[in-house]
């Protein structure tokens, strides 16, 4: 299994050489050269399965030659046994054809654990096998920081250093980040937003001079493959549970970067029967923009009660251009380069591939507190902001009834307490067990400017590993 740059100038690497490269040298995004692909009759198959076991079958072609099978298993096993539910990813119904997938019983109850538990495991077999140090560098709009912090804290050739905007993320957010000790971790609150976090880590994978020779910069933002790679498991889990490859099945996806919904579209190329991809978004609808204007631009950037969707720059929906463009890498690189300078507009043909799988929805504040009440008072189960703006999509999506539409619950409504005390459902509710002395830990922060070079700064003179 080979990787290519989206922007087609990058030398093709393998999995190991993926996992510790982020960008690819010419600015682009990693993707498989070629997918795997899985026949009816072995989807029918993964019924019987577990969710590690599953984890393995949907994985191991994505390592191969780079990990033995056995050590692989190792891996995956270790990953899922720190979650809270036997199930790892559960259904629950909430009406005749609406179920979620509860992606939040990782540690850090957010679907980001599902990657980021695996991607640490990952980094300590791979950089233990070959000696190596590095340092990852993540930005977080609220739940990627907690999860690659739990999943790499344990990693003794790593420094990890994630970025997130000052006073921006819910405080349960941050201190999920800032609580966790160790003198390899270091959390920097930017005075910004999530996209000039971003933008320092792009511009840092960009130019990487700031660091000492021997130590490499590593991603754990959606950037990184492994990431992708790890999400795509559970859609085939649901889609298994609910009869495929005998029944089609759709998704509403609560995003933002377009990572989580990219993971459904490789899903989908690779035998799952999936008969649409909802995008589901926030005031912050860049995606939806794309979906029913055709254009790629930016627009400020508003604060809304589902913050880890708060993003205006959705950096894997290039992955997905890739294959809607056929997979031409000058032309990938050439609408990038008009971003950068203002609005894109995608050719009709590229926009109607597009449209044949996937179609959007937004969501405003008033409406995600309307279906957090709503769904209680119907269910007495409650979402958390963005896993209600994905049922809420789900819900106006218009589908057959035949086809079940499963709406991926990314974060546990614990998270969220402000969102759910507007919604007027209730008490606050309570942080699982693991979590419940929380707000009494020491927080351990640096507070940086939105400056690049204060924060590369910072970064090389606090290199421990």
């Amino acid at each position: 299994m080979k990787y290519i740059s989206t922007r087609g100038q990058a030398p093709a690497l393998s999995f190991e050489e993926v996992l510790l490269t982020g960008l690819a040298a010419d600015g682009g995004l990693y993707v498989p050269e070629t997918l795997p692909t899985f026949s009816a009759q072995e989807i029918r198959d993964m019924a019987a399965l577990d969710y590690p076991a599953l984890a393995q079958r949907i994985i191991a072609p994505f390592v191969a030659d780079s990990i033995p099978e056995d050590d692989l298993k190792a891996i995956i096993v270790d990953t899922y046994a720190a979650f809270r539910h036997d199930a790892v990813a559960p259904l629950v119904q909430l009406g005749a054809n609406q179920w979620v997938l509860e992606l939040f019983h990782g540690p850090t109850l957010a679907f980001k654990d599902f990657a980021l538990q695996l991607l640490g495991r990952l980094l300590d077999y791979v950089l233990e096998r070959r000696h190596q140090k590095v340092v990852i560098m993540g930005a977080t709009s609220g739940d990627t920081g907690s999860a690659a912090i739990e999943g790499c804290k344990r990693c003794n050739n790593i420094d990890i250093f994630i970025l997130h905007p000052h006073q921006r993320v819910s405080e349960v957010q941050r201190r999920q980040m800032t609580t966790v000790v160790g003198d390899n971790i270091h959390n920097l609150a930017v005075q910004g937003n999530f996209d000039d976090c971003q933008a320092m880590v792009k511009a840092s994978f960009g130019d990487r001079g700031f660091l000492p020779a021997d130590r490499s910069l590593v991603a754990v933002n959606s950037i990184n493959w492994a990431r992708i790679m790890a999400q795509i498991v559970y859609y085939f889990y649901a889609g298994v549970a609910l009869g495929a490859p005998d029944r089609r099945v759709a998704f509403s996806v609560p995003t933002g970067n377009f990572g989580d919904i990219f993971a459904g579209y490789l899903a989908r190329n690779m035998g799952l029967p999936v008969e649409r991809l909802i995008i589901a978004t926030n005031t912050n609808d860049v995606l939806h923009r794309v979906m029913t204007t055709h254009t790629y631009g930016r627009q400020p950037l508003e604060h809304t009660l589902s913050p880890s969707m708060d993003i205006t720059v959705s950096s894997n929906f290039e992955r997905l251009l890739f294959d809607l463009y056929d997979r031409d890498g000058a032309a990938i690189a050439g609408l990038m380069r008009d971003f950068d300078a203002g609005d894109v507009h995608f050719s009709e043909a590229a926009m109607a591939r597009a449209s044949a799988l996937f179609s959007s929805h937004r969501v405003s504040d008033e409406e995600t507190c309307a279906q957090i009440a709503a769904t209680w008072e119907r269910c007495e189960y409650l979402l958390d902001p963005h896993s209600a703006i994905g049922v809420n999509a789900a819900q106006s999506a218009g589908l057959d009834p035949a086809v079940p539409v499963v709406t991926l619950a990314t974060a546990h409504p614990a998270k969220f307490p402000e969102a759910v005390a507007k919604a007027g459902v209730g008490d606050t509710p309570g942080l699982p067990l693991h979590l419940r002395d929380l707000f009494e830990r020491p927080e351990r922060c640096e507070v940086l400017p939105n400056d690049l070079a204060a924060v590369q700064a910072f970064m090389a003179d606090n290199l421990g590993a």
